[in-house]
């Protein structure tokens, strides 16, 4: 009886950990937010993206990004229909990686709207712990990049991206993929400040090596503000969502 073989299986942190459950360990990461996001009705999310090292008293121009990213989660929050349940579901819910700096500014405006947020953290060495902003029991932990990714795109309404970095740009550049290959319905993709962004990423460079096409730039759309970017927003058809209800929705 004191042979590991005769454990639980549910109950062996050996067996749970090792390298043939990790299967089962996708299925739980999923299971687990799946499950808490059915429970509060939440059909679809809008995604905010952005660096986790700007800081609200950071230098002017971070600050300026950290202003703005705070007002779009209250905006979209207060006019996406996160505060309320239509038809028994939740639509346009504030979702970020759940850190600091730009997600913390997005979830930071979902709780001056009054809404719920969410908040899809990751175990890293350093950076990312969670906000104080997101809901808490809708702030989650994984250990996959994979299922935390899947979990960010699978409910997306809609891509609000800020300046940051290699996360950031992974991150956005997962979601464009998915929709210039039509593997995932093609949803709306705004970024913030044109400046930074066509400083740190050389469309026409790309186009001009034949690595995208000319009709990829449609892929997404520029803002330089909160209010612009839902403008843009607010142009495509963000009520309900592509997929079915979260209570009947399958793989």
């Amino acid at each position: 009886m004191a042979s590991p073989s005769y454990r639980l299986p549910a109950l062996d942190q050996d067996f749970i950990l090792g390298d043939s459950t990790r299967g089962l360990r996708f299925l739980l990461e999923y299971q687990k937010a799946e499950e808490a996001l059915r429970q509060w009705r939440i059909r679809s999310t809008i995604v905010v993206f952005g660096s986790a090292r700007i800081r609200e008293d950071g230098k002017p121009k971070h600050a300026r990004w950290y202003a703005e990213a705070r007002a779009f989660g209250r905006i979209a929050s207060e006019r996406g229909g996160a505060r309320d349940l239509v038809g028994g579901h939740r639509d346009n819910v504030i979702a970020t990686g759940g850190g600091p700096g730009i997600m913390e500014a997005a979830n930071r405006g979902a709780v001056d709207a009054g809404a719920p947020s969410i908040g899809f953290n990751i175990t890293l060495p350093r950076e990312q712990e969670p906000n104080a902003y997101s809901t808490p029991e809708l702030t989650f932990r994984f250990h996959y990049f994979a299922m935390r990714k899947m979990h960010l795109a699978m409910r997306a309404n809609a891509l609000c991206v800020f300046p940051g970095g290699f996360g950031t740009f992974d991150e956005l550049f997962e979601l464009l993929t998915l929709s210039q290959t039509g593997k995932a319905p093609r949803i709306p993709v705004v970024l913030v400040d044109r400046d930074y962004w066509t400083t740190v990423v050389d469309l026409d460079r790309l186009i001009e090596e034949g690595m995208i096409a000319e009709a990829d730039r449609t892929l997404f759309d520029y803002a330089e503000s909160a209010e612009e970017a839902w403008a843009i927003l607010a142009r495509k058809p963000l009520g309900a969502h592509r997929a079915p209800p979260a209570d009947t929705a399958g793989a």
